[in-house]
């Protein structure tokens, strides 16, 4: 694990009932070319085997931090990651979502280079 100081990107994945796709958003997020990231995942009271996964995931990866939190919605979970996010930027993935390897690192450096506080970037809808 990069020292807090080399932390780029936090990511923050609110977690509640995801167990069908978290595997996928987490192997995404661990999989980006960026490597200086920090994985924030909250688990917003999840019923499911969410929790279980993301406490396998952490055990495998250093970068990843796991919160269990009682329910209290989306916005809820992803300010109680910004409360412990160390990076020079923060992002959020949703944990039914997956990202392109490249995503964070493309977007860390556009920022830096236009020395913009926020980017961001679009999204392909899939499914029904």
């Amino acid at each position: 694990m990069a020292c807090r100081e080399e932390v780029k990107v936090s990511v923050v994945i609110p977690v509640y009932n995801t167990e069908t796709y978290l595997k996928k958003c987490l192997n995404s997020v661990r999989n980006q070319t960026l490597r200086e990231i920090e994985m924030i995942c909250v688990d917003d009271g999840s019923t499911d085997g969410s929790l279980r996964i993301l406490e396998e995931y952490a055990r495998a990866d250093s970068r990843i931090k796991v919160i269990h939190k009682e329910n209290g919605g989306l916005v809820s979970a992803r300010k109680a990651g910004v409360a412990l996010a160390v990076g020079q930027y923060t992002g959020y993935v949703d944990s039914d979502d997956w990202i392109d390897s490249g995503m964070y690192e493309y977007l860390y450096w556009t920022a830096l280079q236009n020395q913009a506080d926020m980017v961001s970037s679009g999204y392909f809808f899939e499914g029904n």
